[in-house]
C-alpha cells in the first residue's frame, strides 16, 4: 500500500498561511475586540486547524489523519491569531483608557507616567 502524498509547499503557503491564516487573524482580532480571554484563541484555532486538514485532504489529496500536519497547521494558524489578538488588545487598551495607558511599542503598553 502506498503512502499518501505529502502536501506541497505551495498548498501549505496558499491554504494554511494565506487562507486559514487570514481566518485566524480575523478570529484573533474578533476575540480581542469583544474582550474574550486568550485561551479561546487556542480553542478556535484548533477548529481552524482541523478544517485546514480537511480542505487539504478534500481539495489537494493530502492526508486527512496526519498528526504532524495537524500540529504544524494549527501552530501556524494559532501564531497568526495570537499576533492579531495581541496587536488588537494593545490598540484597544490604549484607545479606550488613554489616561491610564500609553503605547510602549507594537506589542505592549505601560502605565502612563504623570
Amino acid at each position: 500500500m502506498d503512502a499518501l502524498p505529502a502536501t506541497s509547499p505551495g498548498v501549505f503557503l496558499a491554504l494554511t498561511v494565506i487562507v486559514m491564516g487570514g481566518a485566524g487573524y480575523m478570529t484573533g482580532r474578533a476575540l480581542a475586540v469583544t474582550w474574550r480571554p486568550v485561551w479561546q484563541v487556542c480553542l478556535y484555532c484548533l477548529l481552524l486547524g482541523a478544517a485546514d486538514r480537511f480542505l487539504t485532504f478534500a481539495l489537494f489529496q493530502g492526508s486527512l489523519l496526519s498528526l504532524t500536519g495537524l500540529i504544524i497547521d494549527t501552530a501556524v494558524i494559532t501564531a497568526i491569531a495570537l499576533l492579531a489578538y495581541r496587536l488588537t488588545r494593545v490598540r484597544k487598551m490604549v484607545a479606550q483608557y488613554p489616561w491610564l495607558y500609553q503605547r510602549s511599542g507594537p506589542w505592549g503598553y505601560r502605565a502612563r507616567q504623570n
